[in-house]
């Protein structure tokens, strides 16, 4: 019973979350709102969902999370840096095939948008058998420690928490 009126409870509370902060003022009525477009669009979008995801370890979540955010704090500074100090001719931008672990195609899509967020690397294309995927990197001198580094913060996690 509780399955079919929170088909999906943790996109119900964010929904809920992301109207009250959208409204920015916490009253009884925009509460209600918030619960029952938390409730509505859920269960209105539940059958395009049929095999949705299971997050096998949640408490992983926030620590991928915190990576995510510190990884990003620091990429933000090394390319400033980067901008500021290199020469164009001293750059050296470098294409690298990152080979996938993950079958997941939620896991895939949150690696590759994971990458993309993070300044200095872009994820551009994902092979046609989903087995690896091509990020560009504005600047390194060791294309293999990008790709290990992005297999040992983000690949190995994600499957801790998809797979």
């Amino acid at each position: 019973m509780l399955g079919r009126i929170f088909p999906h409870p943790l996109l119900s509370l964010t929904l809920t979350l992301v109207w009250l902060g959208l409204v920015n003022k916490l009253t009884p009525g925009n509460l209600v709102l918030g619960l029952v477009m938390g409730i509505v669009v859920p269960v209105m979008t539940a059958p395009y969902w049929p095999n949705r995801p299971r997050i096998r370890r949640p408490l992983r979540v926030v620590e991928y999370m915190l990576v995510v955010v510190w990884d990003i704090l620091v990429a933000n500074v090394q390319v400033a840096m980067i901008i500021l100090f290199k020469r164009n001719e001293n750059i050296h931008s470098k294409w690298i095939s990152v080979p996938l672990d993950l079958t997941s195609a939620e896991a895939i899509t949150v690696l590759a948008g994971t990458i993309t967020m993070t300044p200095g690397t872009v994820s551009s294309m994902l092979s046609a058998d989903g087995g690896s995927i091509l990020v560009h990197a504005l600047h390194t001198d060791d294309p293999d420690g990008v790709r290990d580094q992005i297999k040992a913060r983000y690949e190995r996690r994600l499957k801790e928490i998809f797979q």
